[in-house]
């Protein structure tokens, strides 16, 4: 059972952003082991994705990190503003 991990990340942070045209989710390195997942979004959206303290974006994830511990893999996630 495979996952998509750009359209998991995407699907959980587009309700977060006032933005949605900038929101920017891709996919750089996937093999076996791990994954690494961009998210990249307006500046105005930044503090919204991450929360405070970072809150928000450790949710963000524990997700993913949930749904590719199923499959034996590490998910990187890095958000970023334009």
């Amino acid at each position: 059972m495979a996952v998509d991990f750009e359209k998991l990340v995407l699907d959980l942070v587009t309700p977060l952003v006032i933005h949605p045209e900038d929101l920017l989710v891709k996919k750089f390195s996937e093999d076996e082991t791990s994954v690494t997942i961009q998210v990249l979004v307006n500046q105005e959206d930044l503090g919204r994705v991450i929360g405070r303290g970072g809150r928000i974006a450790n949710a963000i994830r524990t997700i993913a990190y949930a749904a590719a511990s199923r499959l034996g893999k590490k998910v990187n996630i890095d958000i970023d503003s334009f």
